[in-house]
């Protein structure tokens, strides 16, 4: 992975004045912590921000942010604020990283190829659009690929089978499915059909409201007959 260079200065003035007079100014007021690091409060061009961000690691770009003064901090962005109109990086949190040390982060995963069983009139499921990686930063990849052409009705994939770049692991259980091909739904067709299990009662409900109605209608000719033998 290429280190993104970003340069920044550091801030005293902190609170929703000093911070609109920032932006104004054409900066961002972020912060930068870590385990080896208090944090330290900075202001950062925005633009430069947004090309870090919007390389093919996307949030899991390395930054190098060169603090006037001489100090550098290697950090990811934790997290970022934008305004809801115009999308502009209002704010900007950066988590101070070892390049020898792993980190946890999501890449995105995407399938490849068309399967056997879609072929054969099977249905493919992808289970996870991005999955959990463990790596050091420069080895943090920017996607994951599965080529499934091979895949076969009622085949699926597991973690344990993916083939992953040397240092990078897959933070799930080896036996986690990430792909299937699946037969078509046909519980439907067999709610339909007569007789099945769970179909709907169609003309039978008349039939056994009609079962119900004979006793009643019986019960109802007898009452008069009674009636008069009482008189």
């Amino acid at each position: 992975m290429e280190i993104a260079k970003l340069s920044a200065s550091k801030r005293s003035d902190q609170g929703k004045g000093p911070s609109r007079r920032l932006r104004t100014a054409g900066q961002i007021p972020a912060i930068a912590y870590g385990k080896n690091l208090a944090a330290t409060t900075l202001a950062v061009d925005p633009k430069a921000l947004k090309v870090a961000l919007s390389g093919p690691h996307g949030r899991n770009a390395v930054v190098e942010v060169a603090v006037e003064g001489g100090s550098k901090i290697t950090a990811m962005v934790r997290e970022y604020a934008h305004h809801p109109v115009t999308r502009e990086i209002l704010h900007a949190d950066f988590l101070q990283v070892d390049l020898a040390q792993p980190v946890d982060v999501d890449v995105p995963f995407k399938l490849t190829g068309k399967p056997k069983g879609v072929v054969l009139g099977g249905i493919l499921t992808q289970v996870f659009r991005t999955l959990p990686v463990r790596c050091v930063p420069e080895k943090i990849p920017a996607l994951l690929e599965l080529d499934v052409t091979e895949l076969d009705l009622g085949e699926s994939t597991k973690v344990a089978q993916l083939k992953l770049p040397e240092g990078v692991s897959v933070r799930f259980p080896a036996e986690q499915t990430v792909a299937a091909v699946v037969a078509p739904d046909t519980r439907g067709e067999e709610e339909a059909k007569p007789g099945a299990p769970g179909a709907p009662a169609g003309k039978a409900a008349p039939a056994a409201a009609a079962g119900k109605a004979a006793p009643a209608a019986a019960a109802a000719a007898a009452k008069p007959a009674a009636d008069k033998k009482k008189k």
